[in-house]
């Protein structure tokens, strides 16, 4: 059933939604074709969140992108006022709610205002008044304005900025040794507390801006690609001199996000030896890890999966130090550490023993799966090298960088 619907234009009939209904829901394609589907000339665009599903239909030639982007807003708006698991019942209990949002988000087909804070000021469904709820003349200058994501008068009685930079490294080694995928996807985290409406310039190690101002510092600077920012960024600065400069939300944002291909440094250095004796009852492991990160770190939460024979009923293991056991439901002996020390070397040997089979059939040898952290490490090389932060007042203002690398996709060939 269509549980709340808006149209925004005339060009389409309530009626075409039983034709999604009964093309898409009920032909269940959810999941196996594109989340766009083209009926009786109109365009379904849709996502989905539990049972329920968020649907853009027109019959214009739109930007996909925008609107799942909407989309995708949308369920973030919900939640930030209906909770996290919001259901069919919390969505029916605040109808009114949701089409206050629904008009104040999207005006004749072009979306609008979908900042949560921005939207929480004047939008409370009856609840008890902020505080710090602003006059309506500055109010009505917020949601018109250039800055909605920060609104005028923020005090702080210490001005601070906490940066996290987080990478997750992906690579894919052959059985040989032979490097088929590596990369790095990074993203910076800011929570910032800062007074007035302060406008910051945040550098990293760009080798293109670093080659520009040809500093003659002796380490070059890093490849980044595919860069995407927060909107609070100005990108027309960025395109004409790679400066990321901004007027920053109040508390925690995403500032960017990016990907690095070139001169990774990977964290962890593995050399497997898997050999499957003959008539297939035995197979033996031996496993070196080696950490190639400063021994001034270290690493925790690593977790090494090397997976074993469907058939196996016996391990004999032996691991210089950390705990490893089979793990029958994985289908893989799981070798935990909590703390690996920077250049540290270490080995696991195991003795597998299998069951007799009917019909054997060959073991397909799936990759070493490996989930680890290193505070205080970035596998790409990057690094922020300033953020200056400009106020009228000009107050002193305190810097925190914290760097994360953690594992993404990251697996060994036996």
């Amino acid at each position: 059933d269509v549980m709340i619907s808006r149209q925004y234009r005339d060009d389409v009939s309530r009626a075409a939604a039983d034709s999604f209904r009964l093309s898409v829901i009920a032909a269940k394609e959810t999941g196996t074709q594109a989340p766009v589907k083209r009926i009786e000339n109109c365009s379904f665009l849709y996502t989905r969140h539990l049972n329920m599903y968020f649907v853009a239909l027109t019959r214009s030639n739109v930007n996909p992108a925008l609107v799942f982007e909407y989309l995708f807003q949308k369920i973030r708006i919900l939640k930030a006022y209906l909770g996290e698991e919001f259901d069919e019942n919390s969505m029916r209990n605040n109808m009114t709610l949701i089409y206050e949002l629904m008009d104040e988000t999207m005006d004749f087909g072009y979306p609008q205002n979908c900042a949560v804070d921005v939207l929480k000021l004047y939008i409370n469904l009856g609840n008890i008044r902020p505080q710090d709820e602003p006059e309506p003349s500055k109010l009505t200058s917020q949601i018109t304005g250039a800055i909605d994501w920060r609104r005028e008068g923020i005090k702080h009685k210490r001005n601070e900025v906490y940066i996290d930079v987080l990478e997750s490294v992906n690579l894919l080694l052959s059985s040989t040794g032979n490097v088929l995928r590596n990369e790095v996807t990074g993203q910076v985290q800011m929570n910032t507390k800062l007074t007035g409406m302060p406008e910051c310039k945040f550098g990293l190690n760009d080798k293109l801006v670093i080659e520009r101002e040809d500093t003659g510092q002796r380490k070059p600077g890093v490849e980044i690609d595919d860069c995407t920012f927060h909107r609070c960024v100005k990108l027309g600065k960025f395109d004409a001199d790679r400066t990321i400069t901004f007027i920053p939300p109040d508390g925690e944002f995403e500032l960017m996000r990016y990907r690095v291909n070139d001169n990774i440094n990977v964290p962890f250095r593995f050399i497997p030896a898997v050999q499957e004796e003959h008539g297939h009852t035995r197979v033996s492991i031996d496993l070196k890890v080696i950490a190639n990160f400063s021994d001034q770190l270290f690493a925790t939460h690593v977790i090494i999966r090397v997976p074993v024979p469907k058939n196996t009923a016996k391990t004999k293991i032996k691991a210089s130090f950390g705990r490893a056991r089979y793990e029958p439901e994985q289908q893989a002996i799981v070798w935990r550490v909590k703390r690996f020390p920077g250049k540290a070397e270490c080995h696991i040997t195991a003795e597998v023993e299998l069951m007799p089979t009917v019909r054997p059939k060959p073991w397909n040898r799936p990759p070493i799966n490996v989930e680890f952290q290193v505070p205080m490490f970035t596998a790409s090389g990057v690094h922020v090298r300033f953020l200056r932060v400009y106020d009228k007042s000009g107050y002193h203002t305190q810097r925190w960088v914290r760097y994360i690398t953690k594992a993404g996709n990251y697996q060994i060939r036996i």
